[in-house]
This record gives C-alpha cells, sequence and structure tokens, in this order.
C-alpha cells in the first residue's frame, strides 16, 4: 500500500519530459501555418486570449504552491506562445488592411482581383492556399510519425536527465495547499475549458481552415502524459489535492481537443466526398 502512496519517480519524470517535448512542440505547426498563410485567421482570438489568461494564472498558482518544476516550466513557456499567435493575428490583420489600403490606390481591376468573392478565405497576400483534398491517411500517418519523434525526444531527454542526476537524490519540493494557489489553479483550468468553446464554434464557419490540427494533437498528449506524470509521482491525498486543479484543467480539456480533431475529420469527409461527386459529374 506504501509504494502505491508512494509512487514512481523514475515513471513520473519520464511522462513529465515527454509532456515537456510534446508542448515545446504544440504551438510550432500553428505558427508555420500562420506564417505561410500571412494570416492567424483560422484561430479565434477570444480562444487565444483566454488561454493566456489561464496559462498565466496556472503559472502563478503553480509557483505560490511550490509544484513539481514540470509545471512551472510549462507554464512560462505557455505564456510566450500564446502571445506570438496573438502577436502574429493582429501583425497579420495589419499587413492585410495596409495593403488593401495601397490596393485602393490602384486600379479597379487590381481591387476587384483581391476582392472577388472566390477568393480563398484565409489568404495572406495571395502566395498561400489551403488545400482541402488531402488524405486522410496521409495525414494519419503524418500524426503518428510526429508523435513517435516527440515521444523518442522526451525518451532521449530522459535518459539523460537521468545520466546526469545517477547516484544523486531526488527530493520533490514540498507541495504547499493554501487558496490563493488553488483559486488561481481552478481559475486557470475553467480558463483552459472555456477556451475551446468559441474555437469550436468559429470552426463551424471556417471549416477548420487555416488551423493546424497538430496543434491539438500535441495538445492531446501532452496534457495526458502531463496528468498521467503528477499522477505517478504520488498517490497521497495532500498531493493530488494540491494538484486538483491542474489535474482537471488538463484531463478536461483533452475532451474538448478530440471534439476539434472530430471536427477536422469531419469537414475533411465532407470535403472529400464532394470532391468525388464533382469528378463523377465532369
Amino acid at each position: 500500500m506504501n509504494m502505491l502512496y508512494e509512487g514512481n519517480q523514475e515513471l513520473s519524470n519520464f511522462l513529465g519530459w515527454v509532456s515537456i517535448a510534446c508542448w515545446l512542440v504544440v504551438y510550432s505547426p500553428q505558427i508555420i501555418e500562420n506564417y505561410l498563410l500571412q494570416s492567424g485567421e483560422g484561430l479565434s482570438v477570444s480562444f487565444v486570449a483566454i488561454w493566456l489568461v489561464g496559462d498565466l494564472c496556472n503559472l502563478s498558482g503553480a509557483m505560490m504552491a511550490n509544484l513539481i518544476p514540470t509545471i512551472i516550466i510549462l507554464g512560462t513557456y505557455y505564456s510566450v506562445c500564446d502571445a506570438i499567435l496573438l502577436f502574429q493575428i493582429y501583425y497579420y490583420r495589419r499587413k492585410k488592411a495596409q495593403r488593401a489600403a495601397r490596393l485602393l490606390l490602384a486600379d479597379e481591376a487590381e481591387e476587384s482581383i483581391l476582392y472577388n468573392e472566390e477568393s480563398p478565405l484565409l489568404s495572406g497576400d495571395g502566395r498561400a492556399e489551403v488545400s482541402t483534398k488531402k488524405s486522410m491517411s496521409k495525414d494519419t500517418l503524418k500524426f503518428a510519425s510526429a508523435l513517435l519523434f516527440v515521444f523518442g525526444v522526451g525518451l532521449a531527454a530522459w535518459a539523460v536527465d537521468r545520466h546526469i542526476h545517477r547516484g544523486m537524490p531526488r527530493t520533490r519540493p514540498e507541495e504547499v495547499i493554501e487558496w490563493r494557489s488553488q483559486l488561481l489553479g481552478w481559475i486557470s483550468a475553467a480558463l483552459f475549458l472555456g477556451a475551446r468553446i468559441p474555437q469550436i464554434v468559429k470552426n463551424l464557419s471556417t471549416r477548420c481552415e487555416g488551423l493546424s490540427p497538430f496543434l491539438f494533437v500535441y495538445a492531446i498528449s501532452g496534457n495526458t502524459t502531463y496528468v498521467l506524470s503528477i499522477l505517478a509521482a504520488s498517490l497521497n491525498i495532500k498531493h493530488l489535492a494540491a494538484n486538483a486543479p491542474w489535474i482537471a484543467g488538463s484531463a478536461l480539456t483533452v475532451f474538448l481537443d478530440l471534439f476539434v480533431l472530430y471536427q477536422f475529420f469531419c469537414f475533411r469527409l465532407e470535403d472529400d466526398r464532394r470532391a468525388d461527386e464533382e469528378g463523377r459529374s465532369e
């Protein structure tokens, strides 16, 4: 019974490193997608803004409660990446507005090309278009390959960390349960859950155009291993109580992220079906 409550520190460290590896790359696909499209309109501003506030609350609460370093490192990194995504959205909006203003001075023919109703919804400067006819099997293979790579990086980081600390005793910082950190933790959990709602609603109109599915694949993997790393560290009641907001916030958002992925695949299936019907009619 003691083993149950003591937990497995090595397993917790391994899962923690895998979680960090997932979260280190989670924002990259969306940042790259925005750059290629020269647009951040696939993202809901409310989604990113609420996510940022949630991450700041999460970080503040974790520091007050003196939680495991994994939580504090990730909280800092999340906040920086959220700010980058917000910057991209408004930067590309401003860039597009400036370009439109310049084209107002050009001839009407050029202006009509820019504002043609058949232009792609999320095109930034006309250099990039979203292809909706990608193979689902190809996407699945990409998801699996990317996850295997990230898990491999996490495994390598854990092995290096284990080698560096070989023979050295590991001590967890003493966790503190106090109302301020717990309040901030629960507020961040509620914000993480609420942030997904505007994105899910926006996807109904954009059909997930301009949104990278890898953002949610990595988020699901990162949140799952994150929760498991906390549980693997100890099942002691005090440990679980101190980490309850972070466990709840991460575990529950997994289900909403799975729903976003469901939206991706539904819209992809519809697009593929429509393309097949058009091909047969021709």
